[in-house]
């Protein structure tokens, strides 16, 4: 099975998109750049979604859920919001259909158009923060910590299943604060609540950097973010966090008793992860044999293998791993076992490779008579025969270990090719070999464009955790105050 994937090194663009078909975690939709997220590729949303969702409650935010729809005067009043996403907006202008005059098919009924259009939810600030006008009259009314799950449609024209779709799945945090320093605070909480995910769940190393000011979210005075290497060497932005000063605020007019009697508007935030998370963790982690999956977030962390020839075998087997099951499972192990009677060994074996289970074992006739079984971790690829007494106690203590090991493997490889340049012609002939690029900048948008223009590279982050280094610019000599990542992106 796991031939039926094109190699990294082949095809990175057909590789990735083998493992996530074949691996069955989402599949192409009937409604164009939109995606089904299948089974197996859900269950490991719900765990991403669990475990972020018990950060983001323990530092005191509350789920809610606002509306879909978004009346379309709602965006006009914030210039920047609304040029940042005019042109990715699906716009709803009827509400029913009709059968057609010829009988062969439905029409829109044009009777039926609405007052004011609405537009499909492709970030949720303005319905937001208009109802946060209701919620808020006082000092003591703040903060508002909410955060909510939920769909959202941007129209894009390029899609690439959980990297870019039209419809795509995330959580969005929108916070009210009394004072800028409160709102900024929030703003860097929540980015290393990300940063701290990615590392401790995911296994993927990140760099938190601030936004160049032409890479800001729309509307925003600052964005952070998350940055973290793929196999190619591209970036990919995993997660943002937003100071959205009283821009929203002043928009929608929501101002509050300060404890001195005075009137002020409210400061804001707004933060958010996707299902893009679901791309990251493939092209972090995975290989030639096919997806490699974290244990904290792989929906079977042990699968239990049978190899047999006749029904006696088998049954004698099952018995042996019913137990073994039930002995991992007391531990919290997460556990299947394949006793398909329609693929051979071999072919199970390749199959749970390709979905990245952390640990397979295996028992065959030699193994049920001498107590011992076949132990295979997929992030090494080792197979080792150990004994079956105490393979719980041993399992528990494997897969943090595993978890361990992909972090750090990730890590050397993102310092492997992690490059400080001085020389804009020493960088425009390394970008095209991927990597990330430590370099001097002068601060100015010209620049930033022509480098972009030229090399197709953006600025990816200004690092906040970077050592302060002064330096001169690459392109134009100018002084610099310090380095920030160049790189290619997704």
């Amino acid at each position: 099975m796991a031939k039926e994937v094109t190699t990294l090194e082949e095809n990175y663009s057909q590789w990735y998109n083998d493992l996530v078909l074949k691996a069955g975690l989402a599949e192409n939709s009937a409604v164009r750049g939109c995606m089904v997220i299948k089974p197996y590729g859900y269950a490991i949303w719900e765990k991403i979604q669990a475990a972020l969702d018990k950060m983001i409650k323990d530092t005191g935010h509350v789920n809610a859920y606002f509306p879909l729809f978004i009346p379309k005067s709602f965006f006009s009043r914030e210039a920047q919001h609304v040029e940042g996403f005019a042109k990715e907006c699906a716009v709803v202008t009827h509400h029913r259909l009709m059968n057609s005059p010829d009988g062969k098919g439905v029409v829109v009924d044009p009777s039926a158009k609405l007052e004011e259009e609405l537009i499909v939810r492709p970030t949720s600030e303005t319905i937001i923060w208009n109802t946060y006008k209701n919620w808020i009259k006082s000092y003591r009314d703040l903060p508002v910590l909410c955060n909510q799950w939920a769909n959202v449609v941007r129209w894009e024209m390029r899609t690439r299943l959980f990297l870019r779709t039209s419809e795509f799945l995330w959580q969005e945090g929108h916070t009210a604060h009394a004072t800028q320093v409160e709102a900024i605070e929030e703003t860097k909480r929540m980015v290393y609540v990300y940063e701290r995910f990615l590392r401790e769940w995911m296994g993927i190393p990140v760099i938190v950097g601030s936004k160049t000011p032409s890479e800001r979210f729309a509307g925003a005075l600052d964005t952070l973010c998350i940055e973290a290497m793929m196999k190619d060497g591209k970036a990919l932005q995993a997660g943002t966090s937003h100071f959205l000063g009283q821009n929203f605020a002043k928009a929608f007019d929501v101002q509050f008793a300060t404890k001195d009697g005075g009137l002020d508007y409210v400061w804001a935030t707004s933060w958010g992860v996707t299902t893009r998370l679901m791309g990251a963790l493939i092209m972090t982690h995975s290989d030639n044999y096919g997806l490699l999956l974290p244990p904290k977030l792989a929906p079977i962390q042990t699968v239990l293998v049978p190899i047999y020839k006749g029904e006696e075998e088998l049954s004698q087997m099952l018995e042996r791993l019913q137990t073994l099951k039930k002995e991992l499972e007391a531990k919290g192990i997460t556990v299947k076992i394949d006793d398909r009677d329609n693929v051979r060994s071999g072919f199970k074996f390749a199959e749970w490779e390709l979905k990245g289970v952390p640990v397979r074992l295996a028992l065959g006739p030699r193994d049920l008579q001498n107590n011992t079984i076949e132990l295979a971790r997929r992030d090494t690829m080792v197979k080792q025969i150990v004994p079956q007494a105490g393979i719980a106690d041993c399992i528990e203590q494997l897969l943090p270990q595993i978890q361990q090991n992909i972090y750090q493997k990730a890590l050397d490889f993102r310092e492997k090719n992690t490059f400080a340049v001085d020389s804009y012609d020493e960088f425009k002939q390394r970008i095209e070999d991927g990597g990330f690029f430590l370099c001097h900048w002068d601060g100015t948008a010209e620049t930033e464009e022509k480098i972009k223009e030229e090399t197709k590279a953006t600025i990816r982050c200004i690092p906040l955790d970077a050592p302060q280094e002064t330096g001169k610019c690459m392109v134009t000599g100018r002084p610099s105050a310090q380095r920030v990542v160049l790189a290619r992106a997704y």
